[in-house]
């Protein structure tokens, strides 16, 4: 019998105890700035200046940030396990690469990337970005976050689709599960006969679609939960 093709799908709470803020911390980023104005590109298009000096702070704040144990876990799963492990991650950060992940799909965007208005174009992002930055493809005075804001497709949904529709199971780490199109996920693999599982501090409110639900922090029950599945 072959091993299990596993889809794995995280979300702020496996970064949370590297010291990032998540949407519902009081006192963080986050809680200082409406959605609206940082995370929607109509916030960018009236205060462009409010936008990138907030990435250029969560930027600053992931660059210091360590990857934890479930990050590590994570990179360990994906060493060893024999069948395929598909990392997909709503987070920014790049915990998961300083973890030891590698191919991981980043559908929200990343912090260390730049994107090109006017023409797509992609490249390592400065640790402080400026408003109307110059674009080193097409020279364009374009530039802003390589972020995926409210209102806007994520990325890679077609390869996420794909993985989900031969998954074997599917399990969701530090997800609110009111994010979509990712708190639909669960219910893709559901739909193809996956195994479920949700690994949270606190349930997600699509927590009643999952088979097993295990509750703790996340740098405790992502390592244990890997040590079953490598252990078979």
């Amino acid at each position: 019998m072959s091993a299990p093709s596993i889809v794995i799908l995280t979300g702020a709470g496996i970064s949370a105890e590297s010291g990032l803020g998540t949407f519902r911390d009081e006192g963080g980023l986050w809680a200082q700035h409406r959605i609206e104005d940082v995370a929607t590109p109509e916030g960018f298009a009236r205060n462009p200046q409010l936008v990138v000096d907030f990435y250029n702070a969560r930027r600053a704040q992931a660059a210091d940030a360590n990857p934890n144990a479930a990050h590590m876990a994570l990179a360990r799963l994906q060493a060893e396990h024999a069948g395929s492990v598909t990392l997909v991650t709503q987070n920014v950060d790049d915990l998961h690469e300083k973890g030891g992940s590698v191919d991981v799909i980043h559908m929200h965007g990343a912090l260390n990337s730049a994107l090109c208005a006017t023409c797509e174009h992609r490249w390592p992002a400065p640790l402080a970005m400026s408003v109307g930055q110059d674009c080193p493809y097409c020279t364009g005075p374009t530039a802003r976050p390589d972020i995926v804001w409210f209102g806007e497709i994520p990325y890679h949904m077609e390869r996420i689709e794909r993985a989900l529709a031969n998954a074997d199971v599917f399990v969701a780490i530090g997800t609110s599960g009111n994010v979509y199109p990712a708190a639909g996920f669960v219910q893709m693999a559901r739909h193809v006969g996956a195994e479920t599982i949700e690994i949270n501090l606190e349930p997600g409110e699509n927590v009643g679609l999952f088979d097993d639900v295990r509750a703790g922090k996340a740098s405790e029950t992502v390592p244990n939960w890997v040590a079953e599945v490598l252990a078979g």
